[in-house]
């Protein structure tokens, strides 16, 4: 992937990611499309079905980008029928959507902002700022309890298996993608020593492990 492309959003179906994909190209701002899989589970969590399709685009575009899905929306929402699903949430359940924007879709995020509003209560630009940034600063923090894979990237180092090189190699070096389009580290920084430490074992003894079993063969 090109460097100057973050992921913009991301999708469970290949339709959902067409759709903004036609959208943005509309409006001049080119995108890729991308199967975001890992070869492994990059997270450790056992998950890699969900938000499998991604959208990136340049990080100078992401609020033009922004500002393109909030006029959309705004005029899908225009057309909405009221038995939308939205209109059943209670106040605390649309307030959530808010400070998750990122779990999301942007109708259902400026629809809960109108659906407040109508209810009596306040939202302006100043709560909406405070919600993107509490939940940046809650998205920035390192995945925590990697200790069973550190165990397990030594173990494998230590027995010449790749598969130490590569749970290493993604603790050291794996990152995540913020909304704002900003890239962190995925992990802890003491985790990610390890995983540096990881790599180079394995890097330095799978290569004498694999000529001793070559070697075996004859």
């Amino acid at each position: 992937m090109n460097e100057d492309y973050s992921i913009f959003r991301k999708f469970s179906s290949l339709e959902q990611a067409l759709e903004l994909k036609d959208l943005l190209s509309k409006n001049g701002i080119e995108s890729k499309l991308a199967d975001n899989t890992p070869p492994v589970d990059i997270t450790f969590s056992g998950n890699t079905l969900q938000n499998q399709v991604e959208i990136q685009i340049k990080q100078i575009n992401f609020e033009t980008a922004n500002q393109i899905l909030e006029k959309n929306t705004e005029d899908l929402i225009n057309q909405i029928d009221k038995d939308y699903y939205l209109f059943e949430f209670t106040d605390e359940e649309l307030y959530e959507i808010l400070l998750k924007s990122d779990e999301w879709n942007k109708f259902d995020y400026t629809l809960a902002q109108r659906i407040l509003k109508q209810r009596g209560k306040s939202i302006d630009d100043d709560l909406l700022n405070s919600l993107k940034s509490e939940r940046l600063n809650q998205l920035a923090k390192p995945d925590e309890n990697q200790k069973p894979w550190i165990l397990a990237g030594y173990l494998f180092s230590f027995l010449g298996g790749f598969l130490g090189l590569i749970i290493g190699y993604f603790l050291w070096t794996s990152k995540k993608t913020l909304p704002n389009g900003k890239k962190v580290y995925s992990y802890a920084e003491n985790d990610r020593k390890h995983g540096k430490y990881i790599f180079f074992i394995g890097l330095i003894i799978t290569p004498f492990i694999t000529i001793l079993k070559v070697i075996e063969q004859f």
